[in-house]
């Protein structure tokens, strides 16, 4: 990790993988362990080109980069202040020949051939505009909200990148599962994984890991769920395999 400037809202956070930081800044929007849930589901070997959707300020394509999953890392953001925090975190790591951001619209993902990616993963916005308390259009209700980013765009910006048989893996509400189906028909990418994650063995789901892919052949498997807390409110020995476990790297 080498020294970099830090503005007075921002913080150095440790990624605990592979030496890896990520600099992040609370007035947007700093991540959660669905991103970190999402990088464990994920399966790409070391040769597979990777794209990550709504990348924010890059902490999954830093995560599979720390996880020996994927080479030629992309993540495409929309906002200027999230992307140029993610650039910031390459410098800051000094791997800016492994993982590359675009400040693009995934609603536009012309600037890349049809096909051209073998794995996509996006920690989409979660609530159709409407939904909860939107309030002033923040960084934040952005990324909360279906505001410039609707769940028929993240489909439809996976299916254009993925090639023939290449997998998207999404992380999700369990509450939108009848909308990402009708998605998932519409932009011929078959559901083949999903899994469920729980804050304890006695509440519902409150996320769900998808894996799809790209004109695959009807057979969805049910994995066991995630429990994030024991009886004890301590995380479950299962949870901390995933969040602090060990590299492929």
């Amino acid at each position: 990790m080498i020294d970099i400037a830090l503005e007075a809202d921002e913080r150095i956070d440790d990624l605990q993988l592979s030496g890896l930081y990520i600099i992040q800044r609370p007035s947007l929007f700093c991540f959660g362990m669905d991103s970190v849930l999402l990088s464990d589901f994920v399966s790409a070997d070391k040769k597979e080109r990777v794209c990550d959707l709504c990348s924010g300020n890059g902490v999954i394509p830093l995560l599979l980069y720390g996880k020996g999953k994927g080479a030629d890392i992309m993540g495409i953001e929309l906002q200027k202040d999230c992307f140029d925090l993610a650039e910031r975190s390459l410098l800051l790591n000094e791997i800016k020949d492994k993982i590359k951001f675009l400040n693009s619209d995934i609603r536009q993902p012309y600037a890349f051939k049809k096909g051209e990616f073998d794995v996509v993963t996006c920690n989409p916005p979660y609530m159709k505009v409407g939904s909860g308390k939107t309030g002033n259009i923040t960084h934040k209700a952005i990324a909360r909200h279906e505001i410039t980013c609707k769940l028929e765009d993240v489909f439809f910006a996976a299916s254009y990148l993925l090639k023939y048989g290449g997998r998207f893996y999404m992380v999700h509400r369990p509450n939108r599962l009848a909308d990402i189906f009708r998605c998932a028909d519409k932009y011929e990418t078959e559901p083949k994984r999903i899994q469920f994650v729980c804050t304890d063995v006695n509440k519902a789901p409150s996320l769900c890991l998808m894996e799809f892919v790209k004109k695959g052949k009807p057979n969805l498997v049910t994995e066991p769920n995630i429990i994030v807390y024991n009886d004890k409110g301590d995380y479950t020995e299962q949870f901390k395999k995933i969040y602090y476990g060990g590299t492929e790297k």
